[in-house]
């Protein structure tokens, strides 16, 4: 009897092993290609096309590569883009939590049909927008100016941060409305002191979502923008290449790198929220 159960342990550790080499080897191909361009931002330019993109650097040029990635204006994109993805996603946030609970709690009339009205933001491609958007930009004198994008971004934000909220505060029970109103709690106060406290964790992230969305644009920042003091960080980025750009390899590697950081911490930083964000209507409950 005792045959089988010696002949089961074997079996499971095996599985579990083969899921470990598994693991390790998605692990693998998953780190190397970031392993390769960090090895390659402590280049120059020599270096880098003397040997191979595989080859260990053999001295460290990283903080000499920083210095050209902020000295040709890449620093200008880094605010721009920080100031357009933290007050664009914060007032889009706002202003979808509005109308989330006014549609959702307020029980106003063809709710469903005002919802759809703004999430039918989504459902065209954006460059269907571009010559009447940026005709609009000229004719209203947004075009160029930090005013314009961050008013674009925040319009663009809104429809996706809005559908977000509405499946959360619809998740929510009604006896929690119907305990306020007993309380005296008016619909201010319901929105303001129990609705948005109890939506930390979906507020949290649409703000990743939506910074990530407004930091990695490129296409709306080169239509919309021309000057380098209102471009954001993907158009400089791309504004770096060129043919008779003197920009090299690690330089631009090590400014892609740079861009990636304020996405990556913000992430690191709401991760605990993560899992919990995304479960919208269960959150509320």
């Amino acid at each position: 009897m005792l045959a089988p159960e010696r002949q089961a342990k074997p079996t499971i550790k095996a599985r579990l092993v083969f899921l470990l080499f598994i693991a390790s080897l998605i692990f693998v191909f998953w780190a190397l290609p970031f392993v390769v361009v960090g090895m390659n931002a402590f280049k120059n330019g020599a270096e880098y096309f003397a040997d191979s993109v595989w080859s260990v650097p053999q001295h460290n040029h990283l903080l000499e590569n920083i210095k050209l990635v902020w000295a040709n204006g890449v620093s200008g994109g880094v605010v721009n883009s920080l100031i357009y993805g933290l007050g664009g996603s914060a007032a889009a946030i706002l202003l979808a939590s509005f109308a989330a609970f006014s549609i959702t709690r307020l029980r106003i009339k063809f709710s469903f049909f005002w919802f759809i009205l703004i999430y039918a933001g989504t459902i065209f491609p954006a460059q269907m927008f571009l010559i009447p958007l940026y005709k609009a930009f000229l004719t209203t004198g947004l075009y160029d100016t930090r005013l314009g994008m961050l008013l674009f971004y925040t319009a663009y934000a809104i429809p996706f941060a809005t559908f977000v909220m509405r499946a959360f505060f619809a998740g929510v029970a009604w006896e929690v409305q119907e305990a306020a109103k007993l309380d005296g709690c008016g619909d201010w106060r319901l929105f303001w002191q129990i609705m948005i406290p109890m939506a930390r964790a979906p507020l949290l992230v649409l703000l990743l979502f939506q910074f990530t969305a407004i930091w990695n644009d490129l296409l709306f920042g080169l239509i919309l923008t021309k000057s380098e003091n209102v471009r954001p960080v993907m158009t400089t980025l791309a504004g770096l290449q060129g043919t008779y750009s003197s920009i090299t390899a690690p330089t631009l590697i090590t400014a892609a790198l740079m861009s990636s950081l304020p996405t990556l911490l913000l992430f690191v930083f709401l991760q605990r929220y993560f899992v919990q964000g995304l479960q919208v209507g269960g959150a509320g409950e």
